[in-house]
């Protein structure tokens, strides 16, 4: 007892100790650290035993939503085929006139003096006369107007008499285009065209005087009357043309 009490007291002791932990821990890191870099060893494998290798997994990339669609150049519309022009319907045939054209200048009828009527026109009914006392017919207009006042022509033409009546006093007879032929009566014993002579619209062919016997009573006055083919017509109706 007092011999192991001796040893392990001793400080020679706790040297061998010590040496012995650390040869146990050198032998211990030489051993795992040559253990790591030493491949393990291959087992053996009995003769005829198939070998199961596992396949190598692809990596499977997760498919993500598509954020922006992809729009594709537009497809070019096939051009459009015209249908195919139709040949216009012939023209109808149209009947020519070969009758030559006249060119006249628009005929100008004016009033020969501007005045009051004191006189209608009248073939129908019987109208009064003062001067001679009995109802007889009217083949012209009466325009009431102060001697001495200008006469015109209605319309050009050509003056066809110059007559002194009885009845009518100093008279003018203008003969027109169209059938027409005016009178101008009761004028001053000079008027101012002759028989034959041509004459245009507004022309002046004499003044108002106090020459018809027959429309004395009446006062200076012009007595138009207008005939058409021959018969009598309206003046009235005359001036309107």
């Amino acid at each position: 007892m007092n011999r192991w009490k001796s040893i392990f007291g001793s400080a020679g002791f706790y040297a061998v100790l010590a040496l012995c932990v650390l040869v146990v821990g050198v032998g211990g890191s030489i051993a795992l650290f040559s253990g790591r870099d030493k491949p393990a060893e291959a087992q053996s494998v009995p003769a005829g035993t198939d070998l199961i290798v596992p396949a190598e997994e692809t990596p499977v990339t997760p498919e993500l939503p598509a954020l922006v669609e992809t729009i594709g150049p537009a497809e070019e519309a096939p051009p459009k085929e015209e249908p195919p022009e139709e040949a216009p319907p012939p023209m109808p045939e149209v009947p020519v006139d070969d009758t030559p054209v006249t060119v006249e200048a628009p005929r100008l009828i004016v009033s020969p003096l501007n005045g009051e009527v004191v006189t209608v026109f009248s073939v129908d009914q019987l109208v009064y006369s003062e001067t001679l006392g009995d109802w007889r017919t009217h083949d012209g207009i009466d325009i009431a107007a102060v001697q001495g006042t200008t006469v015109l022509s209605a319309s050009s033409g050509t003056v066809a008499s110059v007559t002194d009546d009885p009845l009518m006093g100093t008279t003018v007879t203008i003969r027109h285009d169209g059938g027409y032929e005016t009178t101008y009566a009761n004028l001053q014993a000079r008027p101012n065209v002759e028989a034959g002579e041509t004459v245009s619209a507004g022309q002046i062919i004499g003044a108002v005087g106090r020459t018809a016997a027959a429309e004395s009573a009446q006062g200076p006055h012009l007595h138009f009357s207008v005939k058409k083919d021959g018969e009598p017509v309206d003046p009235g109706e005359y001036l309107k043309r």
